[in-house]
């Protein structure tokens, strides 16, 4: 941690000491770069400008994530920023970089608020990053007006005052409740110290669904076989690199092998499914989807 708050205060140092940019300097680093992609001017430019990224960086420090990295993604942003902007447009460098920094680091603290994702859409980010303050500020003028809310009241106002659907402040509202738990916590002392991954339904096949997965597959295999078995060889070919490969062999590839026609092929690869056919038909209807 010590450690962490020196880098930190280094690199605050570092960067306050950076030169200012005029908007002609700016501008002429800009055009460099975009260009010319010189990395010099690139260079210059991100240095100048280090300084709005730890700002903003620090602004998120709040939820929880070390400084250092929010630096880093912020840092990230200005690069973004700097790659992607436009100097014919005629703004300042440092207005369109603050888009780009703040996205940067707003997307690394939702990725590592939980091991669930919190949210992707913009009224998901707008409520992550706003819910508890407008929320704050509603339960300040209700309670100057003398007015109680319940939860869903207070839920409708927040979604008109930000802009997103009830079912995004709803969702939201919970995830924000609390943290991550370890699906190893027992549920209570009550249980015996039965566990939440207790609880979990298993998606996978039971032991008597596996049994029988394996024997039918087994089944399947033996008749297979036996039909492939009374083809001959030019055939089975055929059924082999049309059928049972990966990637399918086309008529014309097969054609050329063989030194026969497209349509020839095809009039071989039927008769022989006929031929497979007539044996599987003597072992079971399940085995017609195989030729499906």
């Amino acid at each position: 941690m010590a450690q962490d708050m020196h880098d930190e205060r280094a690199m605050s140092r570092k960067a306050m000491k950076a030169e200012l940019l005029d908007a002609e300097t700016e501008l002429a680093l800009a055009y460099a770069w975009r260009d010319h992609r010189d990395e010099a001017a690139l260079h210059r430019l991100i240095t100048a400008y280090m300084r709005l990224a730890i700002s903003m960086a620090f602004k998120f420090r709040r939820y929880g994530a070390p400084m250092n990295d929010l630096i880093q993604e912020a840092g990230l942003g200005l690069m973004k920023a700097a790659d992607k902007f436009d100097p014919d447009r005629g703004v300042r460098f440092s207005t369109y970089a603050v888009w780009w920094i703040k996205a940067s680091v707003q997307d690394y603290v939702m990725r590592n608020w939980s091991m669930v994702r919190t949210g992707s859409t913009s009224s998901q980010k707008s409520l992550f990053f706003n819910l508890r303050r407008v929320q704050a500020r509603l339960e300040r003028e209700a309670m100057a007006d003398g007015v109680e809310l319940d939860s869903h009241q207070m839920r409708e106002m927040i979604a008109q005052e930000v802009g997103v659907p009830l079912r995004d402040v709803e969702m939201m509202s919970g995830r924000l409740s609390g943290s991550d738990f370890s699906l190893n916590t027992t549920q209570s002392a009550e249980d015996e110290g039965r566990e939440w991954i207790d609880t979990i339904e298993d998606d996978g096949l039971r032991g008597d669904e596996q049994v029988e997965q394996a024997h039918d597959r087994a089944a399947l295999r033996r008749w297979l076989t036996k039909a492939m078995a009374r083809l001959n060889d030019r055939e089975r070919l055929i059924v082999r690199e049309r059928k049972l490969r990966d990637e399918p062999r086309t008529l014309e590839s097969l054609g050329r092998e063989l030194n026969l026609s497209k349509e020839r092929v095809r009039q071989l690869e039927a008769a022989a499914f006929a031929k497979m056919r007539k044996t599987l038909e003597a072992n079971g209807s399940e085995v017609h989807s195989l030729l499906a």
